[in-house]
């Protein structure tokens, strides 16, 4: 049996009792959080974690009824493999292959983030769904027509009764259960976690790439999630096509336009493309971007300033070790975990 330090499953005996008395115990589950990861943001207190809440969560999450072809669900766009993004696609893709304009974020460490999406969209993980369940170059469809879906689909009545105390096949319920089990989704046994531990060291050219990512990224890619959760401008030039602001599609201000949600750089190596756009395909150009392709502008964050120069300088052999450093961040005992896939 595979040792997993991802979260503990403790199973209590405490628990809800289904409405119809008869005896049956729906368990709680304990979210151990890793000892060097940021506190939990989402509210565990409002929806208790459980054994069969967490196991609907999974199903909703592969269900394909959720889109209006009844052909996309929301590990369409999110693969295990690749940290539960849309690898290789620029765009994330919808129903009838309709193409989106924003490249599919990663599912990962979802229980302690303040913001999602990568224009902040919502701030709480239960409404996230809504988005791209009505959106209509992704899933197309309303949370009336969903839940009227699953209420005719064979097993759902009970799976809803089983995760509940109500047993109702509702909106509320159901995206409950899919933040149940997004909450799980931790990411936090990649060898650099490891070597956090002490558990394993880190090569000599890992370690040197460790000691520029302190001096030149952790700024905004802070913390064990390798992000600060801000909204930043990077100096992108504007795809011209999409002329997509951003932040400021959120609060309407124009001091957030092109500011996006800075991302985290957890399994990073098998996520590209990246950017908002994935208009860069390998970690190497994105690092000879930050050193000599930023565009100025009237938003772009103050730290992309250098002494009347623009961007992150870095030399070739600087960008080599960054990226033997970035490969460390890799947890395959996340992408491999079957208690994430769609079995």
């Amino acid at each position: 049996m595979r040792r997993s330090i991802l979260f503990l499953m403790v199973l209590t005996l405490i628990g809800c009792q289904n409405n119809d008395d008869d005896g049956y115990t729906n368990v709680l589950v304990e979210l151990e959080v890793p000892a060097h990861f940021p506190e939990v943001t989402y509210n565990l207190t409002n929806n208790p974690l459980t054994k069969n809440g967490i196991e609907l969560g999974r199903k909703l999450f592969y269900e394909g009824a959720v889109s209006s072809t009844g052909t996309v669900s929301c590990g369409t766009c999110h693969e295990q493999k690749y940290a539960f993004t849309h690898h290789g696609h620029t765009f994330s893709h919808g129903v009838n292959d309709l193409e989106g304009t924003r490249n599919t974020p990663p599912v990962q460490n979802m229980a302690f983030l303040e913001n999602f999406a990568w224009d902040g969209a919502t701030g709480h993980l239960d409404l996230f769904p809504i988005i791209p369940i009505t959106t209509e170059v992704e899933m197309n469809e309303t949370l009336e027509n969903v839940i009227e879906k699953l209420k005719n689909k064979a097993g759902y009545k009970a799976l809803f009764a089983d995760a509940f105390d109500d047993g109702e096949v509702n909106s509320e319920n159901f995206l409950l259960a899919l933040s149940q089990f997004m909450v799980t989704m931790v990411s936090a046994d990649a060898k650099y976690d490891k070597y956090i531990r002490n558990e394993e060291q880190l090569t000599e050219d890992e370690q040197q790439g460790l000691a520029i990512f302190e001096q030149k990224c952790a700024s905004c890619h802070a913390t064990a999630l390798f992000s600060d959760g801000s909204f930043r401008n990077n100096g992108l030039q504007p795809n011209p096509k999409l002329n997509d602001l951003g932040r400021s599609k959120v609060t309407g201000f124009e001091a957030d336009n092109y500011k996006f949600k800075v991302p985290s750089l957890r399994n990073i190596a098998v996520t590209a493309p990246y950017m908002h756009d994935g208009r860069f395909g390998s970690l190497e150009a994105v690092l000879a971007f930050y050193n000599s392709g930023v565009v100025d502008s009237n938003t772009l964050d103050p730290l992309l300033h250098n002494n009347g120069s623009l961007g992150i300088p870095t030399t070739e052999q600087e960008r080599t070790v960054l990226i033997a450093f970035l490969n460390t961040l890799t947890d395959n005992t996340f992408l491999e975990d079957d208690r994430f896939s769609e079995k």
